[in-house]
């Protein structure tokens, strides 16, 4: 069992900067790719970023990239989303979530097994 609880979220103006963070109690963290997704109102959850269990691939959505950078510390069992430049677009409730390095890195979110409770991102214009 993996339980995942979100921290960083706020209010924002656009062009600003927030760093998301996700820490995990789990036994062994690096035996899960970790990704973030975010949902705005009425709209279906998205993909954001992903990492894998080692830290060393990582995939962005094309609407972030260069923007949002995912991180791990395995020793903290922690997953990081640093978003800088915001914008208005990125208005949504972001979730961590963790899959089993079993299978491949995935951008889809019916692929991860454990999900946190959400942290709202509000960017205003």
């Amino acid at each position: 069992q993996v339980q995942l609880v979100e921290s960083g979220g706020g209010l924002v103006q656009a062009g600003g900067s927030l760093r998301l963070s996700c820490a995990a109690s789990v036994r062994t963290f690096r035996s899960y790719h970790m990704g973030w997704f975010r949902q705005a109102p009425g709209k279906e959850r998205e993909f954001v970023a992903a990492i894998s269990g080692s830290g060393g691939s990582t995939d962005y959505a094309d609407s972030v990239k260069g923007r949002f950078t995912i991180s791990r510390d395995n020793a903290k069992k922690t997953v990081y989303l640093q978003m800088n430049n915001l914008k208005p677009e990125d208005t949504a409730v972001y979730y961590c979530a963790a899959d089993s390095v079993l299978t491949g890195l995935s951008t889809t979110a019916y692929q991860y097994d454990y999900w946190g409770q959400g942290t709202q991102v509000t960017v205003s214009s």
